[in-house]
């Protein structure tokens, strides 16, 4: 079975960027020509244990803190809401309905 890693670089497009996230599950041989041919880069995140996601979001409960958000778009409207946060005009979560 093909590693998500190896699929990832597989997929990866001319130039892209891959951002492995955590430790990578067993040990994983990838063939770094292919990221070669596709001009593309890789590299790792660190990011908080488990303990620390926790208790970031205990704080975040206690604190009653909410996202702000900019816009709200229908889902029919999702093209236009792509367009509004790559404008770059907006301040908060754009936020696409799905239901």
């Amino acid at each position: 079975m093909t590693s998500i890693l190896a699929r990832s670089i597989a997929a990866i497009r001319y130039c892209g960027h891959i951002s492995a996230v955590g430790n990578l599950a067993g040990k994983s041989t990838i063939d770094p020509a292919t990221l070669f041919a596709k001009r593309a880069s890789m590299c790792g995140i660190q990011v908080g244990s488990r303990d620390m996601f926790e208790d970031m979001n205990r704080a975040i409960e206690a604190a009653k803190l909410k996202p702000v958000i900019d816009r709200v778009f229908d889902f029919a409207d999702a093209p236009v809401a792509y367009r509004y946060l790559a404008s770059a005009k907006h301040f908060g979560k754009v936020v696409i309905r799905i239901a």
